[in-house]
């Protein structure tokens, strides 16, 4: 082997043992492949994405909940309700988990990983509605949880305004998760090449 042939392009391509075939005839026949895979583009994307935001929402609720562990000081003698039904830990899994199958989903589809994620968007819904409802509960039942154990009326109003933020907060995390599990759980239009 001289240096000219360890410079040549096709050595590098095909060592000296394999010869390049005659391309003469024009018998050739192609094989066309799809590599979309079986989401459009468009669909894939907003699989990811929303896949994501469900698992931001999960991590956000549990986030609050760590928050609500550090209301039991005084002159507070008990825990919202909120912390006590531990709505922020419980449905942070489900939202992490229905996240992680959407974002698996886009990658890798199969039938068995479909039907997961639509079990686990169904149950995500179903949490995000019985949060709602929690927090509705907890929104009038703890409205004045901080200002009915505090002396004065300035120490309650920064602290109060935190905790009924923290709760709206939450409650608009539970709808949103509730409009992105539906979307992908009840609807079979995004599911449409796996059924």
């Amino acid at each position: 082997m001289d240096s000219n042939t360890a410079h040549n392009p096709v050595f590098l391509l095909f060592p000296p043992e394999i010869t390049i075939p005659d391309l003469q005839s024009t018998d050739l026949t192609a094989t066309t492949y799809d590599t979309s895979g079986p989401f459009p583009k468009l669909l894939a994307t907003k699989m990811k994405i929303l896949g994501a935001m469900q698992i931001l929402f999960g991590v956000m609720n549990f986030s609050f909940g760590v928050v609500f562990l550090f209301t039991l000081e005084n002159p507070y003698p008990r825990y919202p309700f909120i912390f006590v039904s531990g709505y922020p830990f419980w449905s942070s899994v489900l939202f992490i988990n229905s996240g992680a199958f959407l974002v698996a989903l886009e990658r890798k589809t199969t039938k068995t990983l479909v039907k997961l994620s639509r079990i686990m968007n169904f149950l995500s819904a179903l949490a995000a509605t019985a949060g709602t409802i929690l927090l509705t509960f907890g929104l009038i039942l703890d409205q004045h949880f901080f200002c009915g154990y505090a002396e004065t009326i300035s120490q309650c109003q920064a602290v109060a305004t935190l905790f009924i933020g923290i709760l709206i907060m939450l409650m608009a995390f539970s709808i949103i998760e509730l409009f992105i599990s539906l979307s992908f759980s009840v609807l079979r239009k995004p599911f449409y090449c796996c059924d």
